[in-house]
């Protein structure tokens, strides 16, 4: 065989291979996979020698279809959660406008969903919140927009997603939210949190959900 053939062999073989060589890097290289944080306070149990970290609480709530959701819905898999009101004249347009993008892009996945909760209960009714879901091109087997008790909102944007919702009368529209995306995992842990008016970080977020997908080949180790 002459260097000629040789080479073109060669550069065969590479080209057929380099696929599988790059998949196989990807899903089962520990040491080169880039792992998402775990956000939020964690604790060392002694007696398993695990480290349990911060998780959403339990909650309930009723969904833009009069359908109580609650966080067994959520079991087992990836969602995006954010704070909003029908009324926001700022930032939520494009915030839901960013959710949209969210939707489009894994609508077909069963186990991906988006979670919006209104900071404004009094005035967002069932029926006003399926007016805003028919507005933002919502799936309903993808996103729920919730309303409920004030308390209870409050207190899992306080407490469960560490981000801010309250009645604000200097604030537009009367109300003060968070601006985020926060990514939640099946384990139901903070993975990231993203600027929900910004295009370049719902990007970063599709990047961050595309990690998740994959940490299932490159397990995350326990840290102490």
């Amino acid at each position: 065989m002459n260097n000629k053939r040789l080479q073109k062999v060669v550069i065969l073989i590479s080209i057929l291979l380099l696929p599988s060589l790059f998949y196989l890097g990807l899903h089962t290289g520990v040491n080169n996979f880039k792992r998402l944080p775990i956000m939020g306070p964690k604790k060392f149990n002694p007696v398993t020698q695990d480290t349990v970290y911060h998780t959403i609480p339990s909650f309930s709530f009723v969904n833009q279809n009069g359908d109580t959701i609650t966080d067994e819905y959520y079991e087992g898999k990836i969602y995006v959660a954010d704070f909003f009101f029908a009324t926001c004249p700022t930032i939520c347009p494009k915030m839901a406008t960013n959710m949209g993008e969210l939707q489009k892009h894994f609508y077909d996945r069963d186990d991906f969903k988006l979670l919006s909760h209104t900071v404004n209960p009094s005035h967002d009714s069932v029926a006003v919140l399926r007016e805003y879901a028919d507005q933002v091109y919502a799936m309903d087997s993808v996103w729920n927009f919730v309303t409920g008790n004030k308390d209870s909102i409050y207190s899992i944007a306080f407490n469960g997603y560490f981000a801010n919702a309250m009645v604000d009368d200097l604030a537009p529209g009367g109300f003060l939210h968070t601006s985020n995306l926060i990514l939640v995992d099946k384990q139901k842990r903070i993975r990231g949190v993203f600027d929900g008016t910004s295009l370049s970080e719902t990007n970063d977020l599709m990047d961050a959900i595309e990690i998740l997908y994959r940490e299932q080949y490159a397990p995350l180790k326990d840290e102490n």
